[in-house]
């Protein structure tokens, strides 16, 4: 095997993530356009751009919520442009949504329980509920109250650790600031720091791209359905342009 051969082989082999000229249309309305993008095993790579872009698209048609109009998703190898959403579960992607939609007449327990649906070791699923209760202390003093009855931030909270009962090795994460107190912001920001630790790789979408852009390694600029724009966030965060659009 040449090096050629050996540096391609050992890129494939950290690349947990591979979008292909991905096409998703709405009726007649084309919402993503040949999207290509890579993720990197143990990464937090960043979407960013305006509303309508295609941000949130792009994370469903990731997860087999939305079905592609062509295209292909890699993901660890394994091409899963036609699993369907419980499919890609079980291999391993979690999709925390925009809004939360935790359920809201059930418990903060029952919630975490039901994140671990596919799991069947009942032992590890108890312990991983105890493990999300010692990273949101807050969920584990209302682990018997309704979900419906927390406040926003504290649904946030509980929409991420439901995810994570999966066991995911990629986490989708939608808008997780969205609606929220500069406070809660930061602590939902710094868990998000502390799951990155912990080997999980994550794909951000963020309404607060400076924010996104401080704890990504790289992001991804979309603008009308289309990346125009991508780079280690280091480099996005003072690039002129972002900053003229998005930071403010």
């Amino acid at each position: 095997m040449n090096p050629d051969e050996r540096r391609y082989e050992d890129k494939q082999a950290f690349t947990i993530l591979e979008v292909q000229e991905l096409n998703v249309n709405y009726g007649g309305i084309q919402a993503l356009k040949n999207i290509n993008l890579t993720i990197q095993k143990g990464e937090v790579v960043t979407l960013i751009g305006a509303n309508g872009a295609g941000k949130t698209t792009t994370l469903r048609a990731i997860s087999k919520i939305v079905n592609p109009k062509s295209g292909e998703i890699i993901y660890s190898g394994r091409n899963i442009t036609r699993r369907q959403a419980h499919e890609v579960v079980k291999l391993g992607i979690a999709h925390c949504p925009e809004g939360r939609r935790v359920l809201a007449r059930q418990t903060v327990l029952d919630n975490l329980l039901l994140g671990a649906y596919i799991r069947a070791n009942q032992v590890e699923v108890k312990a991983d509920v105890q493990r999300q209760f010692e990273l949101f202390p807050r969920l584990a003093q209302r682990r018997n109250q309704l979900a419906g009855t927390l406040s926003g931030g504290e649904q946030q909270m509980l929409a991420i650790a439901r995810a994570v009962m999966s066991k995911p090795k990629l986490l989708l994460l939608d808008e997780p600031s969205l609606g929220l107190a500069p406070a809660i912001v930061r602590e939902i920001f710094s868990i998000i720091q502390n799951l990155r630790a912990t080997g999980v790789t994550i794909l951000l979408v963020e309404q607060n791209a400076n924010l996104a852009l401080q704890i990504a390694d790289r992001g991804y600029v979309l603008d009308a359905g289309s990346i125009t724009l991508t780079g280690a966030a280091s480099e996005l965060i003072s690039d002129e342009r972002v900053r003229k659009a998005y930071l403010g």
